[in-house]
């Protein structure tokens, strides 16, 4: 069961990504990166929706796992999706900002464990 609210969590939190990423990276990131320059949000726009479509994709992922029925498929695929968002995670807190590994990447991590501890 906690496993499940892990992947749950996580998920919530790649759907939160891709919204902010997508609709509202000129408006509100703004706000949360306040040491970026007002002018890059604008030009980065593009980009920032592409990550957040990868995010989507990332809760899709997560989501897709709570409709499956067959126990070994559902960890595979838990397993595959915890683990993309753990090595992003990762890579974002060496290369960005080092609070990503424990937003994203601790999680992930966290439910990966306890995949493995089920069996």
């Amino acid at each position: 069961m906690i496993v499940k609210i892990l992947i749950g969590l996580v998920a919530l939190l790649h759907l939160y990504f891709m919204w902010f990423e997508m609709f509202a990276w000129t408006t509100k990131g703004r706000k949360i990166f306040k040491g970026f320059s007002p002018e890059l949000f604008e030009p980065t726009r593009p980009m920032a929706a592409n990550q957040g479509l990868y995010n989507g994709f990332l809760a899709a992922g997560l989501i897709w796992t709570f409709f499956i029925t067959d126990v070994i498929w559902q960890t595979n695929v838990s397993f595959f999706f915890l683990s993309c968002v753990a090595v992003a995670g990762i890579f974002g807190a060496i290369t960005a900002d080092k609070k990503i590994f424990f937003v994203q990447a601790l999680p992930a991590l966290l439910g990966i464990i306890l995949l493995l501890l089920r069996f």
